[in-house]
């Protein structure tokens, strides 16, 4: 017996029709706000995500899976989407054509970390990337599109913003909490203490109880911001009240990505314990020019799927269910079950649902299956039915049966 490796999940066929709202949902929403998708490969060269993401990132320096390929080149599974898009955006050149380029991706991506509730080595994302527009509209319109997918599928989460300022305006906030953070320096776990030196904002992030009770009395980024970026978040949040989305500053969201400036934003649920981010995301005006393009400002969000269908499940959001057969065909012997075949296939073709006997069922076993299945027809063929030329379609609902002439039968069925 082989198992299925740990921090990965099959998705059952009685449950993928889950995951296609969830994604339907989706691609409907990215479409209304005038989105392309967009695909790309699983793996990249490591490389883009030690500069995209960030080197001193727990992403990075911990939960990424990394191997060397048969070329001796090291290569990265995606630990998420952006880095990639914006990688495809530089090198198809997308970024000399007509701006702004606005896109999506549904896609797999990986972290090796310890699987929880809502976390997985293997994990989902719906994600969004809108390259070329520096304003502050863009970036509530970004937040508008997560706010009207997650109300879409169900779901009322606390929206948080805050602006974690521009290199301009950080650099006076990194002297400002490695004064505050120096005397507590033997206090704070190992990567904290590296993150002290190479990149202090990220000490905010730290996910260590003690590092966070220490984070608490930190300096804030607000106090910090310098004029434009000051003037880009106010707009920001003035715009979000003309969209009627209501929201709560937090000074402490950093995100775990070093390509974050200014916007950044968490929807958070608290159905589903310490994982309650199930949608964030913000703006990256540095990331194109890092990896080797021009300057493009950017923004973006990610949304995690297997998260979406926790919350809506411990929420009570009723998901459609999947479509039902129109009709089942049973047929009672070899030759009745050929002619059942027959129509099926026709009926297919005219975009009928239906389903036939693969198990040699008797015709009350049949009939029992259809049941099961939400056949809304029965149509019988015996062996006088198969001599007639008809079947006998019984409807489930309420019992009612008529022949139905074999010849009559597409367009009988196609019209119910």
């Amino acid at each position: 017996m082989i198992n299925i490796p740990k921090g990965t999940k099959d998705t059952l066929p009685q449950d993928s029709y889950k995951w296609q709202y969830v994604e339907s949902t989706a691609r409907e929403i990215a479409s209304l706000f005038r989105l392309n998708e967009i695909r790309t490969p699983t793996f990249e060269h490591t490389e883009l995500f030690q500069r995209g993401v960030g080197d001193t990132t727990d992403i990075v320096t911990k939960e990424m899976y990394t191997f060397k390929d048969k070329g001796d080149r090291s290569i990265t599974l995606k630990p998420e989407g952006t880095a990639g898009a914006a990688r495809s955006f530089i090198e198809n050149g997308m970024q000399n054509g007509v701006l702004p380029v606005k896109m999506y991706y549904i896609t797999p991506a990986f972290r090796y970390e310890r699987p929880q509730a809502g976390r997985l080595r293997e994990f989902h994302q719906f994600g969004v990337e809108v390259f070329g527009a520096a304003s502050a509209q863009t970036d509530a319109e970004t937040i508008a599109m997560a706010d009207t997918l997650l109300k879409k599928l169900g779901l009322h989460i606390k929206l948080y913003i805050n602006s974690i300022g521009c290199p301009t305006c950080r650099a006076a906030y990194n002297k400002a909490l490695k004064d505050f953070f120096a005397p507590k320096l033997n206090e704070l776990c190992h990567d904290c203490k590296t993150r002290y030196e190479k990149n202090p904002l990220r000490l905010l992030d730290c996910k260590e109880e003690g590092c966070k009770a220490i984070n608490k009395n930190a300096p804030s980024i607000l106090d910090y911001l310098c004029e434009d970026c000051h003037a880009h978040f106010e707009e920001v949040k003035a715009c979000l009240d003309l969209a009627g989305i209501g929201y709560e500053i937090d000074p402490r969201i950093v995100r775990g990505l070093d390509y974050y400036t200014r916007t950044v934003f968490e929807f958070v649920s608290t159905s589903i314990g310490a994982q309650g981010t199930v949608c964030a995301g913000g703006r990256y005006d540095g990331l194109i020019e890092e990896l080797g393009g021009n300057s493009v400002p950017a923004v973006g969000f990610a949304a995690g799927i297997e998260r979406l269908l926790i919350v809506m499940e411990q929420t009570g959001v009723e998901i459609p269910a999947p479509v039902m057969p129109k009709v089942y065909i049973a047929g009672m012997d070899a030759e009745c079950r050929k002619k059942a075949f027959e129509l099926a296939i026709a009926l297919r073709k005219r975009g009928v649902a239906v389903e036939i006997d693969h198990m040699d069922r008797s015709i009350k076993a049949q009939f029992k299956y259809a049941d099961k299945i939400g056949a809304e027809y029965v149509a019988v063929i015996g062996g006088n039915e198969l001599a007639e030329g008809v079947m006998n379609a019984k409807r489930m609902a309420d019992g009612t049966s008529e022949k139905v002439a074999f010849a009559n039968a597409v367009e009988y069925f196609a019209s119910k």
